[in-house]
């Protein structure tokens, strides 16, 4: 991905918007109804790309038109969120996708009894498909979604946001870590990364312990937690890091849920498809926890938890996941779990020992003892 200023991107997100409307325009000059057309998102649409080791869009289309009777509010909504963002950027403004709704929950007339917009869940689809054909991020409309995940390391950061530039030093911000943001390209630089590695892991009260033990220092690596399934934000800030030549490998439950946080950071995932290269880190690795792990480490035995119908129903789902398949390991994993109805919460490891976490991270990274 080429890199951009702030002030080049959102110059060329402006130009793409004001091409989008140029393009309507053009199209009622010469007396045809104005379209929008974009990437089809939906579930037919999606493929795993092996050679390129995420999921993506394929190149199915559709095609919304303004004199369709089925198509008309939809056109105009899509129209409406378009301009706004436009007035967002021009402002240097930013806003949440829930700000955004309430910026356009207004009726179409004194004469018409009608929201443009009724529920968000009519405006959230609208930005995905802004996304899809401009080729942007929701980040790069000035629209920001949940800040969630935190990091601490040897990292620091240029951050430049509502007019000041900080610079942030990862390594010295105690026991809370930073916080990352759902926007970590237009305006954020690396100033400097000296780790060796990046660690992500699941829960937050794990990446808590090792953050006291000061593991990150000890093993100069990048700890991050997404605190349970990774944001657009963290999930973007582990494939920049990996950009940068640092191996990544992740830490969740021995559970299926567990096990999609991963997959989700490795290959991205369905809902996000259209993203693509942007928040896939295909050579991520994992760490653990393994059903393997009740046989190595004796103690785990006296420490699983019964599986939920839901557990075994997630599990068995993951099992029709043509990238977790093409894996024979994974695949022993996830058989395992539905035979012995068992899983472990990464929690578990401390079992012995508090610190004993860091040492099981520690010998699996030593022995290279990790699934694909």
């Amino acid at each position: 991905m080429k890199k951009k200023s702030e002030k080049e991107s959102s110059s060329e997100v402006l130009s793409k918007l004001e091409g989008l409307g140029r393009d309507m325009l053009k199209e009622i000059d010469v007396g045809e109804a104005p379209t929008f057309e974009c990437l089809l998102r939906s579930r037919g649409n999606i493929l795993f790309d092996e050679s390129l080791g995420y999921i993506k869009l394929g190149e199915k289309r559709e095609t919304r038109t303004f004199l369709n009777v089925g198509q008309a509010k939809k056109f105009m909504q899509t129209v409406a969120v378009a301009s706004k963002c436009k007035k967002f950027l021009k402002e240097d403004s930013h806003t949440s996708i829930r700000g955004l709704f309430y910026q356009l929950k207004f009726t179409l007339g004194d004469s018409v009894d009608e929201d443009l917009f009724s529920e968000q869940s009519e405006s959230n689809p609208l930005v995905e498909d802004l996304e899809v054909a401009l080729d942007v991020k929701r980040e790069d409309l000035n629209l920001n979604t949940d800040r969630k995940g935190v990091v601490a390391g040897n990292l620091v950061l240029k951050d430049k946001f509502g007019g000041a530039t900080d610079e942030i030093d990862c390594s010295k911000q105690g026991r809370s870590g930073w916080m990352i943001p759902s926007d970590v390209d237009n305006g954020m630089d690396f100033v400097s990364v000296d780790a060796d590695y990046v660690l992500v892991v699941e829960k937050d009260a794990l990446w808590q312990r090792l953050n006291e033990d000061k593991f990150w220092k000890k093993e100069n690596c990048v700890l991050i937690t997404p605190k349970g399934q990774s944001s657009r934000g963290c999930r973007r800030l582990i494939r920049r890091l990996a950009d940068k030549k640092l191996p990544v490998y992740c830490f969740t439950d021995c559970d299926a849920w567990g096990w999609y946080i991963y997959w989700a950071i490795k290959t991205g995932s369905m809902n996000l498809a259209y993203l693509g290269s942007d928040i896939a880190t295909p050579e991520a690795r994992f760490i653990g926890v393994t059903m393997r792990d009740i046989v190595d480490y004796d103690f785990l035995g006296k420490l699983t938890i019964k599986t939920k119908d839901v557990d075994l129903k997630r599990a068995e789902e993951m099992l029709t996941y043509p990238w977790i398949t093409a894996h024979k390991e994974w695949v022993e994993e996830l058989k395992t779990v539905l035979a012995t109805k068992k899983k472990i919460e990464q929690d578990a490891l401390q079992g012995p020992r508090l610190s004993f976490v860091g040492e099981y991270v520690r010998e699996k990274l030593e022995k290279k003892n990790f699934l694909p």
